[in-house]
């Protein structure tokens, strides 16, 4: 979507709750989804499954076991993505979220997008719990997990598939995570932490299938967090949210954070000076 997209019908009064609890927060953490990506025209994985690649199974192109049965072929695939990806900016979404920050500068950002638009638009402390499609590593991680390698300095046929690792010569592949693996062990379990300390939970375009990110905005709610839901649809996490305001990611952030300008700082708890 672009910058010009139509404004939620949410009352103002909505909007005003929200930025009060976000301000009153002392730890607040967003998490986000698919669809703030797909704001910036960014398919999803199975939508970018079009023309040659639309005879392709997800798990055929996707997996540490397809990636070691035909490098080559992931490889073009992921070439693919990032292809689709070069011309996507941050979009309002991304923005506005930033734009928190400077406000509440203790917010962090947990994402199951791969694309590093939230980094772009100037978030400071995101969790890629997926990864990051602009990056490479060694599909050993010879040198640590992750062993990043910047494949912008290797010299090699460019057509023949990935290159090689400079450390251990083992191929180079996406540092995102697959099918049949798991997320990286540091983010998932600062994304729980989070989650289990968090007062305040932005939860903005996630269907709430995918775990185990899914079962994050329920740990928080468990342990007491308020659950600020923004998506156009239902989904799962509808039922436990105190909020849920329907419509694009983009519409109602920027409304979020312009309420949250107005809203005054919070006076502290107890009684005042004798």
């Amino acid at each position: 979507m672009t910058d010009s997209q139509p404004g939620p019908t949410i009352p103002e009064s909505d909007i005003a709750e929200v930025a009060a609890v976000l301000r009153r927060s002392a730890r607040p953490v967003v998490l986000t989804g698919a669809g703030v990506s797909k704001e910036s025209g960014i398919p999803t994985f199975r939508d970018a499954l079009d023309g040659l690649w639309a005879q392709y199974d997800p798990e055929q192109l996707a997996t540490p076991r397809a990636f070691r049965r035909n490098p080559k072929l992931v490889w073009d695939w992921y070439q693919h993505r990032r292809e689709m990806l070069a011309a996507a900016r941050p979009n309002p979404a991304h923005r506005a979220i930033a734009e928190v920050e400077t406000v509440l500068p203790q917010l962090v950002v947990i994402t199951q997008n791969i694309d590093g638009l939230h980094v772009a638009a100037g978030s400071s402390d995101v969790i890629a719990l997926h990864g990051d499609i602009r990056r490479n590593k060694c599909f050993d991680n010879c040198q640590g997990d992750p062993t990043l390698v910047d494949v912008a300095a290797l010299a090699w046929d460019r057509d023949a598939g990935p290159p090689r690792c400079p450390h251990c010569g083992a191929w180079v592949r996406p540092d995102v995570v697959w099918f049949e693996e798991m997320l990286p062990a540091a983010a998932l379990e600062r994304a729980y932490d989070l989650s289990h300390s968090t007062d305040v939970m932005l939860v903005v375009g996630t269907s709430g299938v995918v775990q185990p990110a899914a079962s994050l905005p329920f740990a928080a709610k468990q342990h007491g967090a308020t659950i600020i839901e923004i998506n156009p649809e239902m989904t799962s996490i509808t039922l436990i949210a105190d909020w849920h305001l329907s419509g694009p990611a983009g519409a109602i952030l920027p409304l979020i954070v312009a309420a949250l300008r107005a809203v005054p700082d919070h006076p502290p708890e107890g009684p005042p000076d004798a």
